[in-house]
């Protein structure tokens, strides 16, 4: 399973305060920060997400096809979650709702625009 997903950004105090209040409900902390990248999660030996400046120091950009999913605890905060985030300045990639008969699922964009959602079963 994936110990960890990264997203790379160009403006990593921007992308913290974004990620930080919409992590929030999630129950996750910052677990380590250097000058370059920022982890959130329970623990190191829970799931954990991240931001980052790119290490060979050019230009973060999004990956086609690329997407990062996040568990939710349930349906009504995938709804709360995915409203924070267009709130915090993300953009709609498609409401939240059922797709493939059980999967309950709201994308959106991040400030960088890297595609992620919240999930719940």
């Amino acid at each position: 399973m994936i110990a960890y997903a990264t997203l790379g950004t160009n403006d990593l105090p921007r992308a913290a305060a974004f990620y930080e209040k919409l992590l929030a409900s999630l129950g996750v902390k910052r677990l380590m920060e250097t000058e370059r990248i920022i982890i959130w999660g329970k623990s190191m030996k829970e799931p954990m997400f991240s931001v980052c400046l790119p290490y060979d120091g050019k230009t973060a950009t999004i990956g086609n096809g690329t997407m990062i999913s996040l568990a939710a605890p349930s349906k009504g905060d995938v709804d709360s979650l995915y409203k924070l985030a267009l709130e915090l300045g993300g953009t709609d990639e498609g409401a939240p709702g059922l797709r493939g008969g059980s999967f309950y699922i709201g994308y959106f964009r991040d400030l960088d625009g890297n595609k992620l959602n919240f999930f719940a079963a």
